[in-house]
């Protein structure tokens, strides 16, 4: 476990926002949580926090439609947003999500780092890919969670690892890839360590 000050086990529940003018004060550091609706953001979110009620799991994916905020202490905060892609949703809707993801990523200078979380078996679809030359150009670091490790065998996974790196190579970007699995705790401790080091750089004036 890294062995910095920073605790993502102290996360709390701050507000829901459906939009940027909701959310609190743009000051301190904040690291998103970004991915499609069946990505299994909400279980990694509880995992990396070891708190098994903090972001609502639900069965049917896309429930996140709100900026979630779960405030760490000292102005750090972990931001929970709107899944994109698969969800059963009307367009309207959908389109009003993502407008809050977009506007969040380009307007909110606290942010200082993305998770973005993607099914290891399916891996830098369009939205993905989208969101991680978005993040690339913005000199934004990134850390890739290919979730539900579990799903496959150690050989495939690493297999997979080594793909979606060197997929990611040509971007020439802070891209760091984790298999991960919330079930098994996998890849748990380094993602840990990735997001808290994020969180102990200093906010610039």
């Amino acid at each position: 476990m890294s062995s910095t000050t920073i605790h993502l086990s102290k996360a709390t529940f701050t507000i829901s926002a459906p939009d940027i003018r909701r959310l609190p004060e743009d000051s301190g550091i904040e690291v998103a949580f970004a991915g499609r609706s069946n990505a299994g953001k909400s279980s990694a979110l509880n995992t990396l926090t070891n708190q098994k009620g903090l972001a609502r799991i639900s069965k049917t994916p896309g429930r996140t439609q709100l900026i979630n905020v779960f405030e760490i202490g000292d102005n750090k905060r972990l931001i929970d947003l709107p899944g994109y892609g698969f969800a059963k949703v009307p367009l309207e809707m959908k389109k009003k999500w993502q407008k809050a993801l977009g506007e969040y990523l380009e307007k909110r200078e606290s942010l200082k780092g993305l998770v973005v979380l993607m099914d290891i078996r399916h891996p830098l679809k369009d939205l993905d890919m989208d969101l991680i030359q978005w993040a690339a150009d913005s000199d934004l670091p990134v850390l890739a969670l290919l979730t539900k490790s579990d799903k496959l065998s150690q050989g495939k996974r690493s297999a997979e690892v080594l793909k979606v790196k060197k997929a990611l190579a040509p971007l020439n970007a802070d891209i760091k890839v984790q298999a991960f699995s919330s079930l098994k705790r996998t890849g748990e401790e380094q993602a840990n360590s990735i997001i808290c080091d994020w969180f102990l750089e200093e906010p610039e004036e």
